[in-house]
């Protein structure tokens, strides 16, 4: 089972030619984590971005998601072929049920998956926004290891008890909008250990999930920003700066099904 480097780059709205700069960069950086999906409509720029960097495509660790309305048997063995084309590649190292939604059917899909894993088209199989019901079910259906679970989690959106089933059954937590589309800035607790340490925020906010063994997807395109969130994931916060942020009792859930 491939395992999830802890820092990758997030590509949502990465998705004209000007954006493969920075899929470029981050690699160039150290980065080789890159995670897209069909609905970003952005797999070509991303394929076009790992192909023009430095690193060979073996050693980038590439995920992308089959959409909601794709997950019939069929539509996922057709639209994934469709993925690999735009990507470039002849396999993703993990894809990704996006939504347990619209054609979502768990024995149908997931056998879709487990073909995909046989033909060598993905090296691993994830699942996103799924509940606990939803994870016991696919871990139930599935023959190949279930590799991930990416899911939003940040300060101001927390789920323990998904660390806690993903720790339970040997699997990556994989943490979109790690920053809260910028509202870390904002949570005192949160702003209160990065003044301690006397780095910013979401520094803060990114090494809040590698503390807890979560694997972080930020979205950044500026060499600065891309190089903070990659060395985030090394700052070393305590017991006492950790317990402050879980206790963190506002909640703001960015996307809600």
């Amino acid at each position: 089972m491939s395992r999830v480097p802890r820092v990758g780059l997030g590509t949502m709205g990465l998705d004209t030619p000007a954006d493969a700069t920075a899929v470029t960069t981050a690699l160039e950086l150290g980065y080789r984590h890159v995670d897209t999906a069909q609905i970003y409509d952005n797999e070509s720029v991303v394929g076009d971005a790992i192909a023009a960097a430095e690193p060979p495509r073996e050693d980038v660790f590439l995920a992308t998601k089959v959409w909601a309305d794709s997950l019939a048997y069929d539509d996922v063995l057709r639209t994934t072929r469709e993925s690999l084309d735009r990507l470039g590649t002849e396999y993703v190292d993990l894809l990704y049920v996006h939504r347990p939604i619209e054609t979502y059917d768990p024995p149908a899909t997931l056998a879709a998956f487990d073909e995909l894993v046989d033909e060598g088209r993905t090296r691993a199989v994830g699942v996103s926004n799924f509940t606990i019901e939803e994870l016991d079910e696919a871990l139930d259906t599935l023959e190949a290891p279930l590799a991930a679970h990416q899911t939003e989690y940040h300060p101001l959106f927390q789920r323990p008890e998904l660390l806690e089933h993903a720790e339970r059954h040997d699997y990556s937590v994989v943490a979109y909008s790690p920053l809260s589309g910028g509202r870390v800035r904002d949570v005192d607790e949160v702003v209160s250990v990065a003044e301690k340490h006397d780095v910013t925020p979401e520094a803060v906010s990114l090494a809040w999930l590698a503390a807890k063994g979560v694997r972080v997807i930020p979205k950044a395109s500026s060499e600065k920003h891309l190089r903070a969130n990659f060395e985030a994931v090394d700052v070393h916060l305590d017991d006492e700066d950790i317990a402050a942020i879980d206790a963190v009792d506002r909640e703001i859930e960015l996307y809600p099904e």
